[in-house]
């Protein structure tokens, strides 16, 4: 609303945008009725986007045109580190990655792959760093995390937790504490998790908590393979790694997994404009808003030919031979 008043006080016209609010299911209900419906660009839950589609396709006989549908759904994004990755970088993305605004972005972190060798080395220091993290009032900047947005989100968000406190194959390393009692605050909560398909590990939460798998130091090629197979998202994935071949390893064998990767950095933070966004699978339909392939998907091309010498007899030359 207040990004509409500035459009508006900018002198944007009446009418070029539209601020509808209102109960989603209301009006989306009205909008994929109207038969001039021309398209959909979509921001939300996999499931939600999923259901727009199918009411379109339902209806594809009623539109003037067929329907533009775009959509950037959920995500359940990954960091993959090799055996011979900066540490001390890992440690901050595996921090900011997942507990940045509660984790309660499409990109945040959600699950990491991390060496034996490595783990052992970062993890009481990694313990300790998510330990200094502050919580509370947003507009008290020294504070790193907030509240979850609604009770809905508190309720999924901890009962992740509590299923993982009685998993034999989850240990929680940090926070695994929650209260709503006065705003709905979680605790950046990590799991290690020794199943690598563990719910945690493949389903989206949309919180701050964190599933780690350990993985075999020689086990480098295979846990890229895991990556790929557990989650049906594809929106963000990073890697750790030194060597170029290592990289590229990971790049080939990750190539549909992530719509946005990133080497070496936290898989968030793409930057409008610069950096393209959208991935694809459950994720969406990769259209990468911010770029012109995304303004692409809203036009509609028009050939035109004009002829200055037109033919005056339908003939053609050979027919005479």
């Amino acid at each position: 609303y207040l990004l509409m008043r500035l459009m508006m006080d900018a002198g944007l016209p009446a009418g070029v945008i539209n601020f509808i609010p209102g109960k989603a299911s209301m009006v989306g209900d009205t909008v994929l009725a109207h038969p001039m419906l021309a398209g959909i660009h979509f921001t939300g839950s996999t499931s939600v986007f999923r259901k727009m589609w199918r009411d379109v396709a339902n209806n594809l006989e009623n539109y003037r045109s067929y329907p533009r549908v775009v959509g950037e759904t959920g995500g359940k994004d990954f960091i993959v580190a090799h055996p011979d990755c900066d540490e001390a970088a890992l440690i901050v993305a595996l921090l900011r990655g997942s507990f940045e605004f509660q984790g309660q972005k499409c990109s945040a972190a959600s699950r990491a792959y991390i060496p034996k060798t490595v783990w052992n080395n970062i993890k009481d220091e990694y313990i300790e760093e998510v330990g200094k993290i502050t919580i509370g009032d947003p507009r008290d900047f020294t504070n790193f995390m907030s509240a979850v947005i609604d009770k809905k989100s508190f309720d999924n968000i901890s009962g992740y937790i509590e299923r993982a406190k009685a998993s034999p194959d989850c240990e929680i390393v940090t926070g695994g504490g929650y209260d709503g009692s006065k705003g709905y605050f979680v605790e950046p909560t990590t799991i290690v998790c020794s199943d690598p398909h563990y719910e945690s590990m493949s389903e989206e939460i949309f919180g701050p908590v964190l599933s780690i798998h350990v993985y075999e130091d020689d086990g480098f090629e295979e846990i890229l393979k895991t990556c790929d197979e557990t989650s049906e998202y594809a929106l963000t994935g990073s890697i750790f790694a030194t060597k170029r071949e290592d990289i590229l390893t990971a790049m080939n064998a990750l190539r549909y997994s992530a719509g946005n990767f990133y080497i070496n950095d936290k898989p968030t933070g793409a930057v409008v404009g610069q950096q393209p966004f959208g991935g694809a699978r459950g994720s969406g339909t990769n259209d990468k808003a911010g770029s012109p392939l995304n303004l692409l998907r809203w036009v509609s091309p028009r050939s035109i030919k004009e002829t200055f010498a037109p033919p005056h007899s339908w003939g053609y030359g050979f027919l005479n031979e």
